[in-house]
């Protein structure tokens, strides 16, 4: 049985979907933009702010389920621009690190939701 994940640390969401569905020890979430989870607006200051505050969003998320970021499989990652790759890469990796991150696709879109710049999603485990 599939069990709905909520939390107010992440950004309610803005369509007919769920932040985070945990079934049989796995979490699947969705795409998470970079909404300030008060304000509901973005965050300023471009890509790099952006990308930290969609995995500020994901880590909520995983930290309500019982999981964690260190406990990522799998994220699907969308950048609007494929320009902000790098710097995209540099705040990735200073989350999840070199030594064990999760495996990960990476793609431009021709556009994301509100118009952001960065989505990211997640596969992850649990503990339980």
């Amino acid at each position: 049985m599939k069990t709905k994940i909520h939390t107010e640390q992440a950004p309610a969401a803005i369509g007919p979907y769920v932040q985070g569905i945990a079934h049989n020890g796995v979490i699947y979430t969705s795409g998470q933009l970079p909404l300030d989870p008060e304000t509901m607006s973005f965050v300023s200051g471009g890509i790099k702010k952006q990308t930290k505050q969609s995995l500020l969003n994901l880590k909520a998320i995983l930290d309500e389920s019982g999981s964690s970021l260190e406990n990522v499989i799998k994220t699907t990652c969308f950048l609007s621009d494929m320009n902000n790759f790098m710097a995209f890469n540099e705040v990735y990796e200073e989350v999840f690190g070199i030594d064990n991150p999760p495996a990960r696709s990476c793609v431009e879109v021709a556009r994301l939701p509100k118009d952001a710049l960065v989505e990211i999603e997640a596969i992850a485990i649990t503990d339980k």
